[in-house]
């Protein structure tokens, strides 16, 4: 597995981490088959692990999955969440999420310490001041830094044009950044790459499928279902699926190789829940970069639809029941 240096970090982390938001109960019941990802992941040379207090028991499921390894890896969790009700100005509560994350994870320090959404104030109200985003949490961070509890700080959020304002503080190590840069999704490019780069930053990319978008094939519902699709976006799916069968490649292998491709992305994250998962994702990224003539056609493809079209669904619900905005999705069963 090749390596890369998360930004002034130093570390030397793996093109391709395991995100943990699905080994929980979200993705598998069954705690073994979450193990034998993990240990599968690492065999292959993954080295850096992803998670989150809110993402259900995925922190206490990777601590119970590590147990006993002597081989190195990075873990990195988040703050936001817990404890319930939870208060993100609340500096007791935030130590006592660290100590908790430190805990289930069965470690004694934590590699890199994200805020979890700094960009969405409706879901985690962190600023005391929205000029300069300072809030308690920052003094936590830095308390736990001197402390030896954490090596490293980072962002983890999912706006294009929010974060980028919040990066330019250059307070942070790392940046994790979430469904807008992909094969069809790029407004990352527009100011969130950019500005992390400028700042040094370890870049890290989520969801490089758009959390199953780009993960297998919908071409069903592509050409005669899905009517929540704006036609653009339609018509970019045809586009990107003749490309496949032209290229005789699979879409998730295109999809982690595009983020890949990037020389300014440190690593992107796999959401594999299984052993056949997490060894389909390594043999794609292990074939590297794609070709810069693909990358063109690629570009050409995703300038179809370069900003999201108004009343899209954020994650699309290929595959589940969607009857607008406002509607619980069921899967189909």
């Amino acid at each position: 597995m090749e390596k890369r240096i998360l930004g002034r970090t130093g570390l030397a982390v793996s093109a391709l981490g395991l995100g943990g938001a699905f080994i929980s109960r979200w993705g598998t019941a069954d705690r073994e088959e979450a193990r034998s990802a993990i240990h599968r992941a690492l065999e292959l040379g993954v080295n850096y692990m992803d998670t989150a207090p809110s993402y259900a028991d995925s922190e206490e499921v990777i601590g119970y999955a590590l147990q006993g390894l002597a081989q190195p890896y990075y873990v990195a969790t988040k703050l936001g969440g817990r404890p319930e009700p939870f208060n993100p100005r609340d500096k007791q509560g935030l130590r006592q999420s660290v100590e908790e994350s430190l805990r289930l994870l069965g470690r004694d320090h934590i590699d890199v310490l994200l805020i979890h959404e700094p960009d969405r104030p409706r879901q985690y109200d962190w600023w005391e001041n929205y000029d300069r985003f300072h809030g308690p949490v920052n003094d936590v961070l830095d308390e736990l830094k001197a402390e030896g509890l954490i090596r490293f700080t980072g962002l983890g959020g999912t706006t294009a044009y929010e974060m980028p304002h919040i990066i330019a503080t250059g307070r942070y190590d790392v940046l994790l950044t979430a469904f807008n840069y992909s094969l069809l999704w790029r407004e990352a490019e527009v100011a969130v790459l950019p500005e992390a780069k400028k700042q040094g930053m370890g870049i890290i990319v989520g969801s490089p499928l758009q959390q199953g978008a780009l993960a297998t094939r919908y071409d069903e519902e592509v050409e005669r279902g899905a009517r929540w699709l704006s036609p653009q976006r339609r018509q970019q799916y045809r586009e990107l699926y003749a490309l496949l069968d032209e290229t005789a490649m699979p879409i998730h292998e295109m999809g982690i190789r595009f983020v890949l491709s990037n020389p300014d992305v440190a690593m992107t994250l796999s959401g594999s829940r299984s052993v056949a998962e997490v060894e389909a994702n390594v043999r794609a990224a292990q074939k590297g970069p794609l070709p810069q003539d693909l990358l063109g056609r690629l570009q050409e493809i995703a300038d179809m639809v370069p900003m999201r079209p108004y009343e899209e669904p954020f994650g699309l619900p290929f595959g589940r029941d969607y009857r607008g905005p406002g509607h619980a999705m069921a899967w189909r069963t």
